[in-house]
């Protein structure tokens, strides 16, 4: 039986499964890792529940919840990273889709010595992600994180939190999914340089973000 029937209809349901197993299907997480909500009207979202697969989500396992307090309206569970999920969507109008995922080569990052560092190694980095936010490590589904990326995407459409992963959010599905993809390539692009690493020019980069703060903007 479908749990979200009666307040989300069924197409959408389905949309919002099928993009959770795309993004487990191309090494963006892996098992229970990770977490995938979408804004479906107004006022309601939907979200991936705790402990969920979503390289095998069922609808069964979708929670519609609440965007302005994280409660939970029908279905599953919610991830216990609702915080930050319902923040993100309440605070920024120009997003609608909210990915925490852990690809191998930006975890590998994520874990490694946070010195000060460019992720602006390839051209599609600055266009179409902008500056790269990072977020200290903090207990999962605490207050405290929720609170940390969520001032963080206020400003930022991609954020490191240390030991533990990434936050990325987009107009749609596309959006979030090229953004970790972008990212995963940057970040393996770093560790196999290493201290060879060049990174794009300054002059460079200052063009590709404001181009790309345009382009985003036409979107949005």
């Amino acid at each position: 039986m479908r749990t979200v029937a009666r307040s989300v209809p069924h197409k959408k349901v389905d949309e919002f499964v099928s993009a959770a197993h795309r993004m487990a299907e191309q090494g963006l997480l892996s098992c229970a890792s990770g977490n995938l909500s979408w804004r479906v009207t107004g006022e309601h979202m939907l979200i991936t529940g705790t402990g969920s697969w979503l390289g095998r989500l069922t609808d069964d396992q979708v929670a519609v919840c609440e965007i302005r307090s994280g409660k939970l309206v029908e279905g599953d569970q919610p991830s216990k990273e609702i915080g930050f999920h319902a923040g993100i969507l309440a605070e920024r109008d120009d997003v609608d889709v909210v990915l925490h995922y852990q690809s191998p080569h930006a975890t590998a990052v994520a874990c490694s010595r946070m010195r000060e560092r460019s992720y602006f190694v390839i051209p599609e980095v600055p266009y179409y992600l902008g500056e790269i936010a990072c977020v200290p490590y903090l207990p999962p589904g605490s207050r405290e994180l929720a609170d940390a990326v969520v001032a963080a995407c206020r400003t930022h459409d991609l954020a490191i939190m240390r030991n533990h992963g990434q936050v990325t959010v987009g107009r749609d599905f596309d959006d979030v999914f090229q953004n970790a993809t972008v990212f995963e390539l940057a970040c393996r692009v770093v560790l196999l340089a290493g201290s060879s690493l060049r990174t794009l020019p300054p002059r460079e980069v200052a063009a590709l973000l404001a181009e790309g703060s345009r382009a985003r903007s036409k979107r949005g």
